[in-house]
């Protein structure tokens, strides 16, 4: 993931924040090859996950939209000490590179193949393309882009029903689906980009409250207001089912389950629901965060000074970890981590997996491995902000 650096003076609650995205996203891709029940079933399905499993995906939602929404209030920072046209330029610039990365070195990551034989379209491209529409926002006035946004976020449900099954286009602006170009590539549009355009515009708009001009307690009072607004208008209307997600909130004979069906709003696209769990809960850590310390809170920011660059490493960390683990019980890597369609279509490794409790043990074992080399590289972009092209990492 990308981020917009403040070049003067960070905000630690902002990296506190980004950092916790990072690593709590680890925990998902790490679940991803290492879990036995990734490849057999989806982590939220009521009828077959358990508590455990379902917690430990549901905490990774919060991740997409809290990046999403800082880029954007970092873009506005930013912006504060560029011309319209250079934070433009900047923001157009940034997009493009997030996409292109997006369609080779991270495709390649998670896939490992060679033949690049499917097109993901995942959380980077959402980001390179949300930071491409922002570039032409930024031109409006605030207001207009605050509107802009709201209108994208609560509206956008409203296109839930119609259908366009064989439109690529459509997949790419409002739902997920996969094509099969050819006998040999796959197209699969896993992030469309309504409303994550709007996420980030939205926190474009956000910038004002970390103006100087601003109290710290007068942002965190907003925050905490907006962000328990947020949840409430979830509660309610996820309980009454009367707007906002396309998959209604089910009850079954079990609490557990119903408590899955309750916190699982769909994610792809994310619904009005879905961002307003996710952006209640970001904006309630922004608020109460701020004074936090500590060496916890230290090594967290490290990895919210380099995300992007955390980001890329860690994909490829994850999966020679399991290259090593399918060698290790019996499978032959070549073959079942060199991976097509990541299960698209059907279980690529049958018979491989490990319970929950070895997924924690390897995502901590990715994060201690991981952290020495990213306090060194932050340290070296801290120090050489005149290298241009560490902008782009």
């Amino acid at each position: 993931m990308n981020s917009i650096s403040v070049p003067n003076q960070r905000i630690s609650s902002i990296d506190l924040v980004k950092g916790l995205a990072m690593l709590i996203m680890a925990l998902d891709h790490v679940r991803d090859y290492v879990h036995a029940p990734a490849f057999l079933f989806n982590a939220a399905d009521p009828e077959q996950t358990t508590l455990a499993i379902f917690f430990t995906r549901w905490v990774t939602h919060f991740c997409a939209p809290a990046f999403s929404f800082l880029a954007g209030l970092s873009a506005f920072m930013i912006g504060k000490r560029k011309p319209k046209n250079e934070l433009s330029g900047f923001l157009l610039k940034r997009g493009l590179w997030l996409v292109f990365i997006e369609l080779t070195v991270i495709n390649f990551g998670w896939l490992f193949d060679l033949s690049f034989g499917t097109i993901l379209l995942q959380v980077i491209w959402s980001l390179g393309i949300s930071m491409i529409a922002l570039a032409g926002l930024v031109y409006l006035p605030r207001k207009v882009i605050l509107i802009f946004s709201l209108i994208l976020i609560f509206g956008h449900n409203l296109l839930d029903n119609i259908q366009f099954d064989d439109s690529i286009l459509w997949a790419m602006f409002h739902k997920l689906n996969i094509f099969m170009l050819s006998e040999n590539l796959m197209f699969i549009a896993g992030y469309p980009i309504i409303p994550w355009i709007a996420v980030m515009s939205l926190g474009y708009c956000f910038g004002d409250f970390y103006d100087k001009s601003v109290d710290s307690s007068k942002r965190r009072k907003t925050f905490n207001l907006i962000g328990i607004g947020a949840i409430v208008l979830f509660v309610v209307l996820r309980w009454t089912n009367v707007y906002g997600d396309p998959i209604l909130f089910q009850q079954y004979d079990r609490p557990g389950q119903d408590l899955v069906s309750f916190l699982n709003p769909t994610k792809y696209p994310p619904s009005l629901l879905f961002l307003l769990m996710t952006l209640g809960g970001t904006l309630l850590l922004l608020a109460n965060s701020e004074k936090w310390k500590g060496k916890l809170v230290d090594f967290i920011c490290t990895f919210g000074r380099v995300p992007f660059f955390f980001y890329i490493i860690h994909i490829y960390l994850i999966h020679l970890i399991a290259i090593g683990l399918v060698t290790l019980t019996g499978f032959v890597w070549e073959k079942n981590m060199v991976l097509a369609a990541w299960g698209a279509i059907e279980n690529p490794i049958p018979g491989y997996g490990f319970p929950l409790w070895v997924v924690y043990v390897v995502w901590i074992s990715v994060i201690l491995v991981l952290y020495p080399i990213c306090k060194k590289f932050d340290r070296y972009k801290q120090g050489n902000k005149d290298k241009w092209w560490l902008s782009y990492l």
